[in-house]
């Protein structure tokens, strides 16, 4: 890896905006579940930040070439954690469908057991520009969904397309692994 291109205290902003989104998770929920029937414009404010966060982390760690295992492991957690908690939340409230929760259930699990797996026998996975793009789809979906009321329906049909693209990289990072173990 080449040197970094920023001072030692810049070089950790990367890692600490992702450690403020997994903090950002319980006060997230919290806002959510205590919000008239899942509907909050604080928590989609909030939930709006993680996702920008995400970005902009990730955006100045490859940038600034100050990548690291740490963000390698918990970016994609704090992203994991903040999406399932309002799906999880939304789900309960009647907002999505249960449908939601156990697609979610499915890939989450595929990804932390794969994941773990994986690390074991020594493959590393890039993340895709589709995965990227459900990521961007799950967290416009959801945060909308959020914030308006049951009678605005595009914000559905975001999150099923965040959702069908994140499934779609799920089979390409499943591909990817398969060849990767075969070697």
């Amino acid at each position: 890896m080449s040197a970094r291109a920023v001072p030692v205290p810049l070089a950790q902003l990367p890692n600490a905006l992702t450690v403020a989104r997994l903090a950002l998770v319980p006060v997230f929920a919290v806002v959510l579940i205590v919000a008239d029937g899942g509907h909050s414009w604080p928590a989609a404010v909030i939930f709006g930040v993680a996702g920008v966060t995400d970005q902009i982390d990730g955006f100045l760690a490859r940038r600034w070439r100050v990548e690291s295992r740490f963000g390698a492991v918990f970016d994609p957690l704090a992203d994991r954690l903040m999406i399932d908690a309002a799906i999880i939340v939304l789900t309960v409230d009647r907002r999505l469908p249960w449908a939601a929760l156990a697609i979610i259930a499915f890939r989450d699990g595929l990804l932390a057991l794969g994941g773990r797996y994986l690390l074991k026998r020594g493959v590393e996975l890039n993340v895709n520009m589709l995965g990227k793009a459900g990521t961007w789809f799950l967290y416009a979906g959801i945060g909308f969904r959020i914030g308006f009321h049951d009678d605005t329906r595009w914000p559905l049909y975001l999150f099923w397309i965040g959702l069908a693209l994140a499934l779609l990289a799920a089979v390409i990072y499943v591909r990817t692994a398969w060849k990767a173990l075969q070697r």
